[in-house]
């Protein structure tokens, strides 16, 4: 017997030995995950590892990494980590010396000075900018990463917090200027203001001076929906306030008003992707929708009028159609002009609409990279201003990212400008990146990407990874700890495009979502098998990896598929799927179900790995890994199936940061333990040398 008592296991679903371990400040809970993240580091904390803690951190610390920004004003603002501003500095500068190679920055905020003054573990959480006069923002100030933040109001003219300000303890949501004196208030702070999933239940009309917690509340929800927000549209002609309550994960009830409250609702299908400028309004419904004697298939991008729609009339133009494999990515409003990035297998394409009241006009943004990975954003953070010039990103693989600035309003659309280049940080001389597709088990194609040597001897140390959750696409990217660890070593990596994910629109999203996640996890384990049909390497030697919704399937490959890998490292993990809605996951029955209901507990204990794991079976090594900080998706995931694994006699290893929030820490150096640490056990445990360099 353990110094825990370890021993029991799960013998039906509410039968839990563990539920200690979900006390995340208990002083028991906290023991253990101290003794077991001291035992993970005795293992694994060797010099090969200390090498890579400094050869990562080096590469996040870098001074010629690019800086982010976004424009308010004439000022181009960013939040810079290094070395010297492990928390980060808030700086700003123009235009005009960003273009150049060495711009001089403006200081505001010292992070790490401010967190040793308050004795506080602050994480920047982000800022709001009041867009008129632009002389205040409000700060959001996280406790070591958490989702949860603290408003405090900062004045940019004397560099300083203003005591007596828009000031607010810490709580899940957020706020939105109205005026320099007025916020829209939409946070769970206070008695009765948060829903159960620890979000705004209410939007309040907070004045400068007054008690927030004395606000007047303007709208409101019931409790068990999601949450609320507002916020002022500055496009519209007059003052125009659009009131978002999200029933559910994947649904927006949308209602316009003024400071007393919502007017009219919007009719819109709840689950539709809608965005608004001025008088124009586009939506993307993700079911199809049958309004004025037509039908829009779902993923199809239209166009109207939005006063002639409160007006009755649904005239819509149709902007964008789906196919099979060709899908809408997002889209956004720049000077009043729509820019719409979609994929054609995986392959990016963007184009550009003009509405006008008879049609809108179409163009081709053929001058946009169109190679690798590709986004496009504004680069003005106020819509209102915004004047044509958007943001472009260009990577793949083996190739940094490039920042290009690109003008819409301009005469003739050329190339993009490029701004600045990320540094090449590993060696991918000799590597070469290659689309390939498995073949699921109800016959469907699922893709994945291939980076790694020309050619295999059979035996590659390959490393695979895949999200597959709540429509988000998971392209290949520029990764520089994969480069520098796995790549540069002679390894192969690769990542999958399992269903779950929004490559190929609502019905790949669709496939993979609730019953369907079970089918998600078998387009990965397809994948596994499609690499060693192919030569590349052997199961034993295939070491995966996944964060968050990623951590839930890499459980279900050690419950479902353990003949298929080497070794698994389970990041953040989802994993108890009996209790996740009761862990700060309530916001997630979209994604997965709801356990309370039999009808969804059917299926969800399917996917439960934590309820899965049995003695007896050929589980491979793996390495749980969270942050005590996580308000998103509970430690208590990761500790309780540690240590029922363990007391089952696996070979599973703990390992949990102080901080960090839904990540992999606060700063750079803390970031770089934790990947490296996983990486170096992975290598291990499929039996790579680590410091063998090609």
């Amino acid at each position: 017997m353990t110094a825990f008592d370890l021993r029991p296991t799960l013998n039906a679903p509410d039968d839990d030995p563990y539920l200690w371990l979900e006390d995340v400040e208990g002083e028991r809970a906290l023991d253990w995950a101290a003794s077991q993240s001291a035992r993970t580091l005795e293992h694994f904390d060797g010099t090969q590892f200390e090498r890579d803690h400094d050869a990562l951190t080096a590469i996040f610390d870098r001074l010629d990494n690019i800086p982010l920004i976004t424009r308010r004003g004439q000022h181009l603002y960013n939040v810079w980590r290094d070395a010297r501003n492990p928390r980060g500095l808030w700086r700003r500068t123009t235009l005009a010396a960003y273009m150049t190679a060495d711009p001089q920055w403006e200081p505001l905020l010292d992070l790490d000075a401010l967190a040793a003054r308050d004795g506080e573990d602050w994480i920047w959480g982000g800022a709001s900018v009041e867009p008129d006069k632009r002389e205040r923002a409000v700060l959001r100030l996280s406790r070591g990463g958490s989702a949860a933040v603290a408003h405090r109001e900062f004045d940019l003219g004397t560099l300083s917090l203003v005591a007596d300000g828009f000031n607010l303890p810490e709580a899940k949501g957020g706020i939105n200027w109205l005026d320099p004196d007025t916020l829209l208030l939409s946070s769970a702070f206070g008695d009765g203001m948060a829903t159960r999933c620890g979000y705004a239940r209410t939007v309040r009309l907070w004045k400068r001076g007054a008690d927030p917690l004395t606000a007047p509340v303007i709208f409101e929800t019931g409790s068990e929906s999601l949450g609320v927000s507002g916020h002022l549209d500055r496009t519209a002609e007059s003052e125009r306030l659009w009131f978002i309550e999200r029933p559910a994960f994947f649904e927006k009830i949308i209602r316009i008003g003024d400071r007393s409250g919502p007017k009219m609702q919007i009719d819109l299908p709840r689950d539709a992707w809608w965005n608004g400028f001025g008088d124009w309004l586009a939506v993307k419904p993700r079911k199809p929708w049958t309004v004025g004697g037509t039908t829009h298939a779902a993923d199809t991008l239209i166009g109207i009028s939005l006063s002639s729609f409160i007006a009755g009339k649904r005239n819509f133009s149709t902007l964008f159609e789906p196919g099979d494999r060709r899908s809408l990515q997002s889209f956004f409003w720049n000077d009043c002009k729509l820019i719409i990035s979609y994929l054609v297998n995986l392959v990016p394409r963007f184009e550009m609409f003009t509405p006008g009241r008879q049609e809108w006009t179409r163009l081709a943004l053929e001058t946009v990279p169109t190679e690798g990975t590709v986004h496009l954003w504004p680069l003005d953070a106020e819509r209102h201003v915004s004047n044509g010039e958007v943001l472009v990103s260009a990577q793949d693989p083996i190739t940094p990212p490039q920042l290009f600035l690109f003008d819409l309003n301009a005469t003739a659309l050329g190339a993009p400008v490029i701004l600045k280049r990320h540094p090449d940080n590993f060696d991918a001389s000799g590597l070469v990146v290659t689309r390939h597709e498995a073949v699921a088990t109800d016959g469907e194609m699922i893709p994945y990407t291939q980076v790694g040597p020309a050619n295999s001897d059979g035996d590659a140390p390959l490393h695979l990874t895949a999200y597959g959750g709540f429509g988000i696409s998971c392209l290949p990217s520029y990764n520089s700890s994969l480069g520098k660890l796995w790549l540069e070593r002679g390894g192969t990596c690769v990542v999958a495009n399992i269903r779950g994910g929004g490559e190929f629109g609502t019905r790949w999203h669709e496939a993979g979502r609730r019953e369907g996640k079970r089918l998600a996890h078998d387009d990965f384990a397809a994948v596994a098998t499609d690499l060693v049909r192919r030569g590349i390497t052997r199961s034993r030697r295939i070491a995966a990896e996944g964060c968050s919704n990623g951590g839930l399937l890499i459980a279900n490959m050690l419950t479902r598929y353990p003949e298929l890998f080497g070794a698994l490292f389970c990041a953040v993990p989802l994993i108890d799927m009996r209790r996740y809605t009761k862990l700060f996951g309530a916001g997630g029955i979209g994604e997965y179900g709801d356990p309370d209901k039999p009808e969804d507990w059917t299926f969800l204990r399917e996917i439960s790995a934590y309820h899965a794991a049995t003695p007896g079976q050929p589980y491979p090594p793996i390495l749980l890994a969270t942050t005590k900080r996580d308000d998103r998706v509970h430690p208590g995931h990761a500790r309780k199936t540690a240590a029922k694994l363990q007391a089952l006699g696996y070979p599973a290893y703990f390992y949990e940061a102080s901080a960090g929030g839904h990540g992999y820490g606060k700063n750079n150096r803390e970031r770089a333990a934790f990947v490296a640490l996983g990486h170096n056990f992975l290598r291990s445990a499929i039996g790579w040398r680590a410091d063998s360099v090609r």
